[in-house]
């Protein structure tokens, strides 16, 4: 068998693919500061930037190896920072609603309600008739009038 595709392959490719190994196996801790920073979305930028330029620029088996580490690191920052139990204990807009809907009942019809129902229902009634009138209203003269107020 020729191992002629590893000749090809730089030190520093060899290096790096041990170490993406080596952190996938192994249950490596974060520190809260770098976690922090990789769980914002500048961090994740800089992984999909990284995964990038290894695709583009050496092995395909380096950048799909790329992948999993990745998804390995945001695993492992987001149980350091506290995301996941923050994602896993929200509740859902469905499960807010159901208690809303548990905490403000429908209300009964009051007696006030029916009592001003009965006696003056709004739009229940007879259309309005205009009505003519020999009366006309006198007012005085009106010039000036603003600038009283």
């Amino acid at each position: 068998m020729k191992f002629d595709y590893l000749k090809s392959v730089s030190p520093l490719e060899l290096v790096l693919f041990v170490v993406f190994v080596l952190y996938i196996v192994f249950p490596i801790d974060i520190p809260y500061l770098v976690a922090s920073w990789m769980d914002s979305t500048l961090g994740m930028i800089l992984l999909f930037c990284i995964g990038v330029y290894l695709f583009m620029h050496t092995t395909p088996i380096l950048g799909v190896l790329f992948i999993f580490v990745a998804y390995e690191l945001i695993r492992r920052t987001t149980a350091v920072t506290g995301r996941t139990a923050i994602i896993e204990y929200t509740p859902t807009q469905v499960k807010k609603d159901v208690e809303m809907s548990k905490m403000n009942p429908p209300q009964e019809r009051t007696l006030e309600e029916d009592m001003v129902d009965l006696r003056a229902p709004i739009g229940k009634g007879n259309v309005s008739e205009y009505v003519e009138s020999s009366f006309k209203p006198v007012s005085d003269k009106t010039v000036n009038v603003g600038s009283l107020i």
